[in-house]
C-alpha cells in the first residue's frame, strides 16, 4: 500500500496517516527554523565565522570532554559531517582535540574559552526561548512534558525500526 492509497481510506487510519505526516513535515521545518533562530542571533550579536549548526554541537557538548565517536551515539551532532565541523572548530580556536592515551586513535574533544563563549550565548537564547514560550502562554510545563514525551516515543520508535524491532 502506498501513501497515497492509505490517505485515501475511510475513517482514523486516513487521518492519523495525515497527521504523521503532518508532524514529519513539522520536525523537519522547526529543525531548520531552529537552525535560522540561531544563525540570527549570532549575526546580532556580531559572530559570524561561524555557522548554527557548529554553534549548537558546541551548546550539546558543553562542559563534557567526548570522542567524536561519542557526539553522534550521545546525540550530541546529528549530521554526517562530524569531521568536518569539529576540524573547523578546532582550527578556528572554538575546540581543543587531544588524541586519546589509550586508543591513539581516538581524538578526545573539549571547549576552549571562546567556545565556551558560544555555547553560553546559545544557552542564553534558549533560556530566552523558554521563558518566552511560558511568559506569553504558548506552552506551559504541562504542555512540554507532552511534547516532550512525544518525540521520545517517535525517537525510540524510530530507532527500533533502523535496528529492525518490530
Amino acid at each position: 500500500m502506498s501513501i497515497q492509497d492509505s490517505l485515501t481510506l475511510p475513517g482514523s487510519h486516513a487521518n492519523f496517516m495525515q497527521g504523521y505526516l503532518d508532524a514529519l513535515s513539522l520536525v523537519e521545518r522547526l529543525h531548520r527554523l531552529l537552525l535560522d533562530v540561531i544563525k540570527d542571533e549570532f549575526e546580532r550579536v556580531g559572530v559570524i565565522e561561524i555557522n548554527a549548526v557548529q554553534a549548537l554541537l558546541l551548546f550539546n557538548i558543553g562542559d563534557n570532554e567526548v570522542t567524536a565517536g561519542e557526539l553522534k551515539t550521545r546525540g550530541y551532532y546529528q549530521g554526517s559531517n562530524v569531521s568536518y565541523n569539529l576540524k573547523k572548530l578546532v582550527d578556528m580556536g572554538y575546540m581543543h582535540h587531544q588524541r586519546c592515551e589509550i586508543d591513539r586513535r581516538s581524538v578526545r574533544v573539549r571547549l576552549t574559552e571562546k567556545g565556551r563563549h558560544i555555547s553560553g550565548v546559545v544557552s542564553d537564547l534558549f533560556g530566552r526561548h523558554a521563558v518566552g514560550l511560558k511568559k506569553k502562554g504558548v506552552l506551559g510545563p504541562a504542555g512540554m512534558e507532552d511534547v516532550t514525551l512525544s518525540l521520545k516515543r517517535m525517537e525510540r520508535y524510530w530507532s527500533d525500526q533502523i535496528r529492525y524491532i518490530y
